[in-house]
């Protein structure tokens, strides 16, 4: 499984809008919890388990749970 690295860049896009894009930096990890920049805000999300084991990657949800939410794959 891929797992997110500290230092590197990940980005996500929208379903809303497909031409936006946004980039997070990973500044610290736990074997539960990312902890995620874009350079003004900080936020610690936890790994989605279940869908993390369905696509092989470590997966975690920046803005919450909702129909539309982007989702940050390593």
């Amino acid at each position: 499984m891929k797992q997110f690295e500290v230092g590197k860049k990940y980005t996500h896009g929208w379903i809303s809008n497909s031409e936006h894009f946004t980039t997070w930096e990973v500044v610290k990890r736990t074997d539960q919890t990312i902890t995620i920049t874009d350079g003004t805000e900080t936020k610690t999300c936890k790994i989605v388990k279940k869908l993390s084991e369905w696509r092989e990657a470590e997966c975690i949800r920046p803005f919450g749970n909702y129909s539309m939410c982007p989702i940050l794959e390593a």
